[in-house]
Order: structure tokens, then C-alpha cells, then sequence
């Protein structure tokens, strides 16, 4: 019989993440070594990696480091299940992922990916970490954004996860009345989802079509034909209201936009980025 005591099945179990019974056969079958054991869960969890790659990766968490407060970055790692995502394995494996962004200053998941980390490719090191979960793991979304003070702001949906919402917002301005505005704006961004920062973002199709539909509407509910104008326009400008983050109502202040807030901190945004895990 392997020469091991149940304190080192507790202790192996905390260092992979892996399942009892899983522990307990590397242990056999490495009689009692533990970095044979840990060797043993790492190549059988690999070997079920293929099996893994169809699956899908829809839970997960959100991060957010912002260094010397001028630069944020904001990253969503998946896996498979809320038990794994909350797991504090995949939690600091998102977080090592996330200073090998920082590290590096990489601005996409490719580049990421690619990075050195341990003397391999982030990739394979993820894949090794995902085999020691025993679920696929995907690193989907990575943003960097900078100006004069950037704010970050994590958000849990439910207070037995890891946060499932970030937001970074970039300001133009480091006063403290421009980090104040910047942090409420990034509270609100949580809340209200916006896709673009300002108009000129919107993708002119997007707006040609909104226009179009708007058109159509008021068409069908017989509005008169020399009204259409002043209609889609007002559609339109709703669309941007909905959408469009320095347009659209302030939660603390419906009366008043996001880019009035800014304004009167005596700041504007010139960048933000927002992940929600899954969307």
C-alpha cells in the first residue's frame, strides 16, 4: 500500500484542485510521491483535454489591474462551470494570466497567448492549468485602455462568485473631482451596458439601419410624410441614448447625461472598456 496519510490527500487536493478519488489514484500509483502525483493528475487531465475542446466555456470571472493609474487593463477568463470559477485555483490562475498582460502590455488575447510565462507559450501553461481543473478554460476577452487617470470597477452578480461585470474608464483629467466622475461612470457603465463611447464609434451601418427601421416604423403607424424627418431623427438620437455611454442618462441623475457629469468635473472620457462573462 502507497505510503500516505489522509493530511496529504487534503494537501494535494488544495494544490490541484483535483477530486479526491483522482488524488488518491495518482497517490497509489506514484506510491506516495506528491510531484509524482501532481505529475501523474497534470498528464491525465491533458490526456482528456481533446475530449474538453467542444464544450463550452460560459462561466467564469472578470479582472482588473490599473497600473500607476494611467493605464487599466480588464480580462475575462471562462470555464465551464460556477464551481470551477469560483474555484481559488482558476481564480489565481486569472490572475496570473492577468499580470502577464500587464507585464507585457498586450493589448489582445492573441499576443497574450503567445507570451512567455515559466519558460512556455501562456497558452499551453493555461492548458496545463485547465487540466488540473479537469474543464475547459478560455482566455476570451483582454482590454487596455489609458489616460490621465483611468478607474476600474468590478462588479459580483452574485456574492458567492467572482466578479462577472468590469468596466475601466479613461479620463482626460486627474483631478480629484475627474476620478470621482470617472469611478461613477464606471459604476453606471456596469449597470447600463453601453456598447460605444461616443457617436462617431458607432459603426455607420448600425446607424443607416436604426435610420431605416425608424423610417419603416413611422411609415407603418401612418405617421404624415412631413413628419418622417424630425421622427428617425428622434429615434435615431434614442438609439444613441441607449447605446452610446457619454449620451446616455446618468443613473444617479436621469435629468442629466454621462458626458454633463464629466463635464462638469471638468473631464471627458476618452476611452472605456466593459466585459460581462458569457455576453
Amino acid at each position: 500500500m502507497a505510503n500516505y496519510t489522509a493530511a496529504d490527500i487534503k494537501a494535494l487536493r488544495e494544490r490541484t484542485g483535483a477530486g479526491m478519488m483522482d488524488v488518491k489514484k495518482a497517490l497509489d500509483e506514484a506510491e506516495g510521491n506528491v510531484d509524482k502525483a501532481i505529475e501523474i493528475i497534470r498528464i491525465k487531465g491533458l490526456k482528456g483535454a481533446a475530449k474538453r475542446e467542444g464544450r463550452s466555456a460560459v462561466e467564469g470571472l472578470v479582472i482588473a489591474k490599473v497600473v500607476d493609474g494611467t493605464t487599466g487593463y480588464l480580462l475575462e477568463v471562462n470555464a465551464e462551470t460556477d464551481f470551477v470559477a469560483k474555484s481559488d485555483k482558476f481564480v489565481s490562475l486569472a490572475e496570473k494570466v492577468l499580470d502577464v498582460a500587464v507585464a507585457g502590455g498586450h493589448e489582445t488575447v492573441e499576443a497574450l497567448l503567445e507570451a512567455d510565462v515559466e519558460g512556455k507559450k501562456l497558452s499551453d501553461f493555461v492548458t496545463e492549468e485547465a487540466a488540473i481543473l479537469g474543464e475547459k478554460v478560455v482566455v476570451r476577452r483582454l482590454a487596455k485602455v489609458t489616460g490621465s487617470y483611468v478607474d476600474s470597477y468590478l462588479h459580483k452578480t452574485s456574492k458567492d462568485l467572482p466578479a462577472q461585470v468590469g468596466v475601466l474608464v479613461a479620463v482626460d483629467a486627474d483631478s480629484d473631482d475627474a476620478k470621482g466622475a470617472a469611478h461613477d461612470v464606471a459604476v453606471h457603465a456596469a449597470a447600463f451596458s453601453p456598447a460605444f463611447l461616443t457617436r462617431d464609434e458607432v459603426p455607420t451601418e448600425t446607424v443607416e439601419n436604426e435610420r431605416r427601421i425608424a423610417e419603416e416604423t413611422a411609415k407603418a403607424e401612418g405617421k404624415p410624410e412631413q413628419a418622417l424627418p424630425k421622427i428617425i431623427e428622434g429615434r435615431t438620437n434614442a438609439y444613441f441614448k441607449e447605446h452610446v455611454l457619454v449620451d446616455q442618462p446618468f443613473a444617479k441623475d436621469p435629468k442629466i447625461s454621462v458626458a454633463k457629469v464629466l463635464e462638469t468635473a471638468g473631464t471627458s472620457a476618452v476611452a472605456f472598456a466593459r466585459f460581462r462573462v458569457g455576453s
